[in-house]
């Protein structure tokens, strides 16, 4: 379901085949895939044998559904220079295609794709293709090409090496053993592939943001006999979590932003508490990050915290002083600027308060676009520094009166329908929000953190106290 201020975060994106990954880039590929290295010596023993014999050959690669075979197969470049792998779809006659091949300066893989199964490539098709990889295997089109034809069952193995043999001999398979036993990556790195499968796809999550706890891989590890079925079992997870997680949030599918807005201008640690261009909320980051008591309590339920960082969109924005301040001085009614005349502050009108809330952090956000590249404000001068101490001030007593005039700015620049101030929340435990904003695409919680001054393990103490909160009000957190 689709959400403005960013991608959907119900929609995490966790394939299970790599047909699925071919299109996410080189720099996420590296990051995801582990080698094999025992079907990597394979190969190397492959192009050794079809050096010394100037001519090409065919390798059967038998290993089960999800074990990883195309993974391996098209990434093998990453680890072989100058090696590219190339694929003749099942839709291909093999000999056609091979005949339309030409010769390569390197290493090539010609991969036999879709063909993986009996049922998939009758005798007779079978037959025809082994003639026709015969053929170009011997041609100086396919000297440094080896074909790979993978087989998911024993029969169909033992079928293409009761061909291949008949047609080609051991001049086609080679002097080794007729057909190579994959078993891909070791169940000690699913783990650590599912991490960074998740991360690289998913703006830096983590499998604790889709509520999956070290415990719980480990015994989804148990479960699988492949990679691909592990990587099901975790998107498995997911969906069941967050299906939960929506239950019990039927009444309002909120998302739960929180603005930090200090007087040391901390955008450097609300950038090292999120990830992503989207300002997510980085839930590992935020638990390292503060040694309170609040740690120690939701880690005793690290699955579920994991799940409402998620489901909640929990986002956490930087707001600059002068922001602020031009927002206070623009938006603010009769009482808050009473307030701040008591304080000898200014509250003549501020026309660039439109600007500074489109153009900020949080205007982005609202407006659904990434905050790209974050720059460093310039330093806020003595004056500007000694009116925000003052807002600060107002904040400890009386912070309803500033919420209230960010909800006026916001509305007032077509960035929120309408708001409300202390919003309640939940049945099961009572707890209202700071600001409670109403979009075309479903409302949005603002809790505003205003501070003279702050830090990490403060702003990461703040967040995770919010996402206490609002677990325990929706009865998912005890």
């Amino acid at each position: 379901m689709a959400q403005n201020g960013g991608p959907p975060r119900d929609d995490l994106y966790v394939p299970d085949r790599f047909e699925l990954l071919r299109d996410v880039g080189t720099g996420a590929l590296r990051t995801i895939i582990t080698p094999v290295r025992d079907a990597l010596a394979e190969i190397d023993v492959q192009f050794a044998d079809m050096s010394a014999a100037r001519r090409g050959a065919l390798m059967i690669l038998r290993g089960e559904t999800g074990a990883g075979k195309s993974t391996f197969l098209d990434t093998l470049g990453l680890f072989r220079t100058g090696l590219v792998t190339e694929r003749i779809p099942a839709s291909e006659s093999v000999a056609e295609a091979l005949q339309s091949k030409r010769p390569t300066d390197g290493p090539r893989v010609i991969v036999m794709e879709g063909r993986e199964a009996l049922g998939e490539a009758s005798a007779e098709f079978i037959e025809a293709a082994m003639h026709g990889i015969n053929s170009f295997v011997r041609s100086e089109a396919g000297r440094d090409t080896l074909v790979v034809w993978p087989a998911n069952t024993d029969d169909l193995a033992d079928l293409l090496t009761e061909k291949a043999l008949k047609i080609g001999g051991e001049a086609l398979l080679g002097i080794g053993e007729p057909i190579t036993r994959f078993s891909g990556p070791a169940k000690g790195q699913f783990v650590g592939i599912a991490e960074r499968t998740v991360g690289a796809l998913n703006e830096g999550a983590s499998l604790a943001a889709l509520g999956i706890s070290e415990e719980a891989a480990d015994a989804l590890v148990q479960q699988a006999t492949t990679i691909g079925r592990f990587l099901a079992l975790v998107r498995g997870a997911l969906i069941r979590n967050g299906a939960n997680v929506r239950a019990l949030m039927a009444a309002e599918q909120f998302r739960l932003w929180t603005l930090v807005i200090a007087g040391n201008e901390p955008e450097g640690d609300v950038a090292a508490l999120t990830r992503g261009g989207y300002a997510y909320a980085d839930i590992d980051r935020l638990l390292t990050a503060t040694n309170a008591n609040i740690v120690a309590d939701l880690k005793k339920q690290p699955d579920q915290l994991g799940i409402l960082g998620t489901v909640f969109d929990a986002k956490i924005i930087h707001v600059d002083m002068m922001t602020a301040l031009a927002v206070a001085r623009q938006y603010g009614d009769s009482v808050l600027h009473q307030e701040m005349a008591d304080l000898g502050m200014s509250t003549s009108a501020e026309p660039k308060a439109i600007e500074r809330l489109l153009s900020g952090e949080l205007g982005v956000l609202l407006s659904g676009k990434s905050l790209g590249l974050r720059k460093r404000g310039g330093k806020a001068g003595n004056n500007t520094q000694a009116a925000f101490e003052s807002l600060a001030l107002i904040a400890t007593k009386k912070d309803g009166l500033l919420n209230k005039a960010i909800g006026a700015g916001l509305k007032e620049v077509g960035l929120i329908g309408s708001f409300q101030t202390e919003r309640e929340l939940g049945s099961e435990y009572k707890y209202y929000s700071d600001l409670f904003c109403e979009r075309p695409e479903g409302p949005i919680r603002l809790e505003m953190m205003w501070r003279k001054s702050t830090s990490r393990a403060e702003i990461a103490n703040y967040v995770l106290s919010k996402l206490g909160n609002y677990g325990r009000a929706i009865g998912l957190l005890s």
